[in-house]
C-alpha cells in the first residue's frame, strides 16, 4: 500500500463535508469559531478602545456597567474597566492573544512530539525507550504544574522588563513542552503499526533512507489522529494560558489576554462590578466549548470505526 495520494484525499472531501453538514453541533461550533476568530483578527479595526493606546481611553468612562443596566451608556455594550477601556474591545484583543498563544503552543507540542514519536516508533530500541521513559516521567506531573515550574524559573532568572518582553514566548514554550508527550505516544503507536506494512518495506528495498520513509511515507498516514489531537489540544492550551495568567505566571496585565482580564476583573468582583470578570470568563468558555465540539466531530469523522 502506497502513501496516501492526493486523489484519495479528494475522494474523501465530499464525504467529510456531508458529515459536517449533518452534524448541527459541528456547524454551530464552526460558525462560533469563525465569529470569534474574525472578531479577534479584526480587533484593531472594530474595537472602540485599544488597550495598547492610552489615547483611546478616557477615565471619565471608567467602571460603567453594561448598556442594559441603569447607569450603562452606549456604545459600551458590556461596560468598561477601571481605566475606561471598553470590555468588548478588551475581550477581542484578549481573545486574539489567547488564540495566538494556544495555536503556537500546540505547534510546539506537535512538532516536538511528532519528531520524537517518529524516532521512537521507527527505530525502537534504546532511542525509543529513552524517549518514552521521558514521556512517562512527564506524565506523572500535571501539565499545568510543569508550566508553572517553567514560569517560576523564568521569573527567578529574568528581570521584570525581560519577563514582560518575553512573556508570550515563555508561555508558549511552557505550554508546548508540557503537552508534547501526548503527541509522542500517539505518533509512536501509529508508527509501530505502519512500519511493518508493505509500502514501508518497498521503500526500504528501493534504497530510501529512514528520514525519507518517516517523513514522506509514514507521516502522511498518521496525520489524521495528529490533527484531531491538535484541535482538541488548542482548547487545553488556551485554558492553560488563562490559568497561568490568572495565577500570575503567564502574561502581564499590560498584555491583554482572557486570563489577564479574568485576573484583573476578579479583584472587583465583590465590589459589584461583576461584568469585569463575567464577560471575559464567558468568552473563554465559548472558545473552549467551540474548539472541543469541533474537535469531537473531527475525531468521529476521521475515524472510520466510529462512523
Amino acid at each position: 500500500m502506497a502513501a496516501l495520494s492526493p486523489h484519495s484525499g479528494r475522494k474523501g472531501r465530499p464525504a467529510l463535508l456531508a458529515s459536517f453538514l449533518r452534524s448541527p453541533l459541528a456547524v454551530f461550533a464552526a460558525v462560533l469559531l469563525v465569529v470569534l476568530v474574525a472578531g479577534a483578527m479584526l480587533a484593531p479595526w472594530v474595537a472602540l478602545t485599544n488597550p495598547y493606546d492610552l489615547a483611546t481611553l478616557d477615565l471619565m468612562n471608567s467602571r460603567m456597567p453594561p448598556y442594559w443596566e441603569a447607569d450603562g451608556q452606549w456604545p459600551f455594550i458590556l461596560g468598561t474597566d477601571n481605566q475606561g477601556g471598553d470590555i468588548l474591545s478588551l475581550i477581542l484583543y484578549g481573545l486574539r492573544t489567547s488564540l495566538a498563544v494556544g495555536v503556537l503552543a500546540v505547534c510546539v507540542s506537535v512538532g516536538l512530539g511528532t519528531v520524537l514519536g517518529l524516532i521512537a516508533g521507527y527505530y525502537g530500541g534504546w532511542p525509543g525507550a529513552i524517549i518514552m521513559r521521558a514521556a512517562d516521567v512527564q506524565f506523572t506531573f500535571p501539565a499545568i504544574i510543569l508550566a508553572l515550574l517553567i514560569g517560576g524559573l523564568s521569573k527567578g532568572v529574568l528581570t521584570p522588563s525581560q519577563q514582560a518582553e518575553f512573556a508570550i514566548p515563555l508561555v508558549v514554550l511552557a505550554l508546548g513542552i508540557s503537552h508534547w508527550p501526548h503527541f509522542a505516544r500517539l505518533v509512536r503507536g501509529a508508527v509501530l503499526v505502519e512500519r511493518n506494512k508493505d509500502y514501508v518495506a518497498a521503500a526500504r528495498l528501493a534504497g530510501r533512507g529512514p528520514g525519507f520513509i518517516m517523513l514522506r511515507q509514514i507521516l502522511p498516514n498518521v496525520v489524521n489522529p495528529i490533527a484531531v489531537l491538535a484541535t482538541l489540544d488548542i482548547a487545553f492550551a488556551i485554558m492553560g494560558e488563562a490559568t497561568l495568567s490568572f495565577l500570575g505566571f503567564g502574561l502581564p496585565p499590560t498584555e491583554p489576554s482572557l486570563g489577564t482580564l479574568i485576573r484583573t476583573g476578579y479583584q472587583y468582583l465583590f465590589s459589584g462590578e461583576w461584568w469585569l470578570v463575567v464577560f471575559p470568563a464567558l468568552a473563554l468558555m465559548l472558545v473552549v466549548v467551540a474548539v472541543n465540539l469541533f474537535g469531537d466531530w473531527l475525531r468521529d469523522a476521521l475515524n472510520p470505526g466510529l462512523r
